[in-house]
C-alpha cells in the first residue's frame, strides 16, 4: 500500500502529479490560478473558523493586513461570520 503524504507541500505535490496523469499528455495551462484558488480559499475559511469569525485575528494567523484579508474574502465570496459559526454547529 502506498504511505499517505503527511505534509500539505507533500499533499499538493501528489495531487499535482495525480492531475497531470490525469490529462494524459493533454496540454494545460492556468496551473498557477488553479492550485492558488483551490487551496486559498479553504485556508480563509479554515483561518476563519479557527479565529471564530474575526477578521483582526484571522489577518494576523495569517500574517496579512486586515484590508488584504478583506479583499481575499470578497474575491472568493466568503463571509467572515459564516466561517465563523461553522465550527459552533
Amino acid at each position: 500500500m502506498k504511505k499517505q503524504p503527511t505534509s500539505l507541500e507533500a499533499c499538493i505535490h501528489e495531487q499535482l502529479n495525480r492531475y497531470f496523469e490525469d490529462l494524459n499528455g493533454e496540454a494545460v495551462g492556468g496551473i498557477w490560478h488553479m492550485v492558488i484558488s483551490a487551496v486559498e480559499r479553504p485556508m480563509l475559511e479554515a483561518v476563519l473558523e479557527r479565529a471564530e469569525g474575526n477578521q483582526s485575528r484571522a489577518a494576523d494567523m495569517l500574517g496579512i493586513n486586515r484590508n488584504t484579508l478583506r479583499k481575499k474574502l470578497e474575491q472568493y465570496g466568503v463571509t467572515p461570520n459564516a466561517a465563523g459559526k461553522r465550527g459552533q454547529s
